[in-house]
């Protein structure tokens, strides 16, 4: 199927061409009859193709528009904040990614997504087929209350919005609470797709350094006199990409001094089911009065299952609500359901507590092999799946990235997370997708490239 499909996007088989006979087709492709059956009938059903009794298969439709991709070699792009998930999601199958931000799926709780979907197979629940309320299940928001009080955040389900993901909670709030020309504070280095998501609100960004304890207060308050921001955008519990975590005196004082300024803090806590030990939260200290706490579960649950939240002020939920249902209309009803129950499963704890265990194994080992090549890590985390690590005196981590990619290994250099770019010397290592001996390998030559 995979190679008819390629010619039609080639231009190879213009409309109306005759395929080959399935009985060709299998001589051909040195396959059965019967598989090349199944394949011709998909292709009738999503229209690619039709059947004309006593004629045999023909290519339906219009012209395909031109893809270059299927008539010559990939178009190099600028490393920019969308490379690396670009590389990521887009590699090829065997490709290493010691860059990208995800668990390996053998990591993730696969039991329980197995039972979630089981158990809405065998029911006639309206979570098939049916719109969600404009919030999101009561069930599930209950649950959230409970685990961020859990956290010290006072909040109550009315108080709490499901969205799609993490980023979609991120894009409600931009378009809630921001115009163009508005100013935007993050973190340097932060997510690279805070950048890549703020550029499309218009926003000006402003980058602050970031310590081992959180934001450099100095700068921060400097940043709130110079540029009049509208929000500061960060991560609490385990940051991205440097496993940093924020100390309680440091986030008293932060907050102290967005309250003199009327800042909105936008608080990501998708990794708190990482963290063995709680690091303070915003929102907690706050109580949710300047600061918007959201979460989603694609880090820890399944990036295919999507479902995130927002927890703010009542009266930003509600118009928060509206702006959703005038976006998207309605939440996936399904995919909360198989998230929730995924959380609320018997094996899920347990399964965390050994996740933890193998992350903390898997930090001192990449970092062990790292610093045979003289990669050094900026901080050692406690927790979470990041090291953020210094290249050799010399080495450019873009140019890195690039020789890597050419033998299938996909890094993700420093300044895509930097707005000031003065991480050109820095590399994301994810430890969980660090364990195959030929990215070691790979490093070890590309370093020699440059040094």
């Amino acid at each position: 199927m995979s190679d008819i499909e390629s010619k039609i996007a080639s231009r190879a088989y213009l409309p109306n061409t005759r395929l080959p006979s399935v009985r060709a087709q299998a001589k051909a492709m040195n396959v059965s009859i019967s598989t090349v059956v199944e394949a011709y009938d998909r292709l009738v059903a999503e229209g690619r193709i039709v059947s004309r009794p006593g004629a045999g298969f023909y290519t339906s439709g219009p012209i395909a528009p031109l893809n270059l991709n299927q008539i010559g070699p990939k178009v190099a792009r600028e490393i920019d904040p969308l490379w690396v998930s670009r590389e990521s999601l887009e590699a090829r199958a065997g490709a290493l990614m010691p860059g990208c931000g995800w668990l390996p799926s053998e990591w993730l709780y696969q039991t329980g997504i197995k039972r979630a979907l089981r158990s809405l197979a065998r029911t006639d629940s309206p979570d098939l087929t049916e719109y969600a309320s404009p919030k999101g299940s009561q069930t599930f928001r209950h649950f959230l209350q409970r685990r961020l009080l859990n956290q010290t955040i006072d909040v109550t389900p009315d108080q709490i919005m499901l969205t799609e993901s993490g980023t979609h909670a991120i894009d409600l709030i931009g378009r809630f609470l921001l115009s163009p020309g508005d100013t935007v504070l993050v973190d340097d280095p932060c997510y690279f797709n805070f950048h890549a998501l703020l550029k499309a609100h218009r926003v000006q960004i402003v980058g602050v350094p970031y310590t081992p304890n959180g934001p450099d207060l100095e700068q921060f308050a400097h940043a709130l006199e110079t540029h009049n921001p509208r929000l500061y955008l960060t991560n609490s519990g385990i940051h991205n990409p440097t496993g940093a975590q924020l100390t309680p005196s440091v986030a008293h004082k932060l907050l102290t001094l967005a309250k003199a300024s009327e800042l909105v803090i936008v608080e990501d806590d998708i990794f708190a089911d990482l963290e063995s030990t709680r690091s303070p939260r915003l929102a907690a200290f706050d109580g949710l009065d300047q600061v918007i706490e959201i979460g989603s579960f694609s880090k820890t649950v399944s990036a295919s299952v999507r479902c995130g939240y927002i927890a703010a002020r009542l009266e930003w939920i509600e118009q928060l609500v509206d702006l959703k249902i005038a976006t998207s209309f309605s939440g996936n009803r399904l995919d909360s359901e198989i998230v929730l129950q995924t959380l609320t499963d018997s094996g899920y704890r347990k399964h965390m507590d050994k996740l933890q265990t193998w992350l903390a194994k898997q930090r001192r080992q990449t970092t062990e092999k790292l610093t045979r090549l003289g990669i050094q890590p900026w901080i050692q985390p406690k927790d979470g799946m990041f090291l953020w690590c210094q290249l050799p005196d010399g080495v450019n981590a873009t140019q890195l990235a690039r020789d890597c990619l050419t033998q299938d290994v996909v890094l993700a250099p420093g300044n895509v997370f930097s707005q000031s770019q003065n991480a050109h010397d820095f590399l994301r290592f994810n430890v969980a997708q660090c364990t195959e001996p030929k990215i070691f390998e790979v490093l070890a030559w590309a370093l020699k490239q440059q040094i």
